[in-house]
């Protein structure tokens, strides 16, 4: 219904679809999964984010404008990465009610608000007629590794499908030909690994990611549930040095 609200407004929009796989009420998975995929789409891209736990409450609804992009999304934390990365970045509180469906549903804004405002901002709507500039929102919160002396220190952020644990160690800040110590709980593992095959079935290992971070698997299984891993998991790395890019 979404779909069909946007093209009623905008016929010739194209829409895509990066993922309907979010966990219910995910904030931090949804975020994760938008930080890894919105640079890739082209400039004045509208990227709408409906993971929305507050639906129906005073939660505001923002329309965020950077140099490159649009974003829709609660206010609720799920843009942490975006405004960490584009500080010039202008909010606005989406308050018109003009451009919303009538009646409003208490509990599907993505039908009744978020769709109809992508559709007349693909129009060439400005930003400023959905609302008021604000500088007041939930920034939320961006977990960041930390380099030391002798060590990497990050977390595990999120996991995907397959039970692979995702940190937030950048893959630039590691050699794959170096050999490290990556400790998370009670196991170590002592290299970074290139594909799944380098070990043996069952085997735990640590590998970048197709986002260019540190990721730890088993192969073959699910390290989530072989490890008995979480998020908020911490992450050490010993080493005498580390390579930069």
């Amino acid at each position: 219904s979404m779909k069909g609200v946007i093209l009623g407004v905008n016929p010739w929009v194209r829409i895509v679809d990066i993922t309907h796989e979010i966990p219910p009420q995910d904030i931090k998975r949804a975020g994760f999964v938008l930080n890894a995929s919105y640079s890739y789409f082209p400039q004045g891209t509208i990227h709408v984010v409906v993971v929305d736990p507050g639906v129906g409450s005073g939660r505001k609804i923002l329309l965020v404008k950077t140099s490159k992009y649009f974003f829709l999304a609660p206010d609720n934390g799920v843009l942490a990465s975006v405004y960490r990365a584009h500080p010039e970045a202008k909010v606005y509180a989406v308050t018109n009610a003009q451009y919303f469906r009538s009646p409003v549903s208490a509990t599907f804004h993505g039908r009744d608000i978020f769709a109809p405002v992508a559709g007349y901002l693909s129009k060439g709507v400005p930003p400023q007629n959905f609302g008021p500039e604000i500088r007041e929102f939930d920034r939320g919160t961006v977990p960041l590794p930390e380099k030391k002396h002798n060590t990497i220190e990050g977390e595990i952020v999120t996991f995907d499908r397959y039970g692979n644990a995702i940190t937030n160690i950048p893959g630039n800040w590691l050699d794959p030909h170096h050999a490290y110590q990556i400790q998370v709980g009670q196991v170590v593992i002592s290299k970074i690994s290139r594909f799944f095959q380098e070990v043996p079935r069952g085997t735990p290992l640590a590998f970048i990611g197709s986002g260019n971070t540190l990721e730890l698997s088993v192969h073959g299984g699910s390290a989530k549930e072989e490890m008995g891993l979480k998020i908020g998991d911490r992450i050490r790395i010993y080493t005498e040095g580390f390579h930069e890019q």
